[in-house]
């Protein structure tokens, strides 16, 4: 029972973790000082967490935790989110915080559902299957983001054509304005493309777990690396090429068949991926 409510915690603490990751990459991407603070009160928490976690080890040990593997990596996330916190309440380097964190989340997926640790079958079991769950949920939410990305540049792309055929109708009266439309496909997709980096980063910890290795080649996994490199390409694009309006609203269009053919296609290829078929 005891290791069971453990492993709950420590979930819990993933899932926090990973909220803090997508405020820290809104922040990286839009420069908002109020999710900053935000996230970096999330993070602050997780610190706290993981502190009582590794007095509560030490004190149980009597040893300071680093002499296997395992408590090497989770004092390894502790000093990550430490170096974090310190980072940006000091030197404001958000660049470094936000790269920091990713690899932080990373160690401590490896650590937390690793089945090494755990002595009891079930419990190793029970990990493996909340890893997926948390996995597969992620990878919905992506989906559903570049979902709403989509609607949001296809109505942009009917509103454009409307009005430069200037047809003024009660359908284009009930389309909110071309700058709402893109603001909310471009936040759509900034939601959407850390969602989607954590949940591969999930799902190849959990083939590590569950399969002794990673299916690089497996065409799931080649076709969601791409769709995520190209929705941080379409970022790229606004935040350093400066394209907006048409140009962006046509390249979320074409990337949303891309998520199409990775969720229906690819999928049944895949020599693991079998809940999608």
């Amino acid at each position: 029972m005891l290791d069971e409510l453990l492993a709950r915690l420590h979930e819990g603490m993933v899932i926090l973790y990973a909220l803090c990751i997508l405020l820290y990459f809104i922040d990286f991407v839009q420069n908002d000082q109020k999710v900053n603070r935000i996230a970096f009160w999330l993070l602050a928490i997780v610190w706290v967490l993981q502190s009582s976690f590794l007095a509560l080890y030490m004190i149980d040990t009597g040893r300071f935790p680093v002499l296997t593997i395992f408590e090497g990596l989770y004092f390894y996330a502790w000093v990550l989110v430490t170096l974090s916190l310190a980072i940006n309440r000091m030197l404001r380097v958000d660049f470094t915080v936000f790269f920091t964190n990713i690899l932080g989340f990373v160690i401590m997926v490896i650590h937390t559902f690793a089945p090494v640790q755990v002595h009891s079958e079930a419990i190793s079991e029970f990990l493996r299957s909340e890893l997926l769950v948390i996995h597969v949920t992620m990878a919905f939410i992506s989906y559903g983001a570049f979902t709403l990305s989509f609607v949001f540049s296809l109505l942009y792309l009917i509103q454009y054509k409307w009005l430069k055929e200037k047809r003024w109708n009660k359908r284009l009266q009930r389309l909110t304005d071309l700058q709402r439309l893109e603001t909310l496909s471009y936040w759509s997709t900034i939601i959407g493309v850390p969602m989607l980096l954590l949940s591969l980063i999930l799902g190849l910890q959990w083939s590590v777990i569950s399969l002794d290795g990673v299916p690089w080649f497996d065409s799931k996994i080649i076709g969601s690396f791409f769709v995520l490199l190209l929705y941080g390409w379409i970022i790229y694009l606004r935040l350093r090429k400066g394209i907006f309006g048409k140009r962006l609203a046509m390249w979320n269009s074409a990337a949303f068949l891309f998520v199409l053919i990775n969720f229906l296609t690819t999928s049944r290829l895949s020599t693991f991926h079998v809940w999608y078929s």
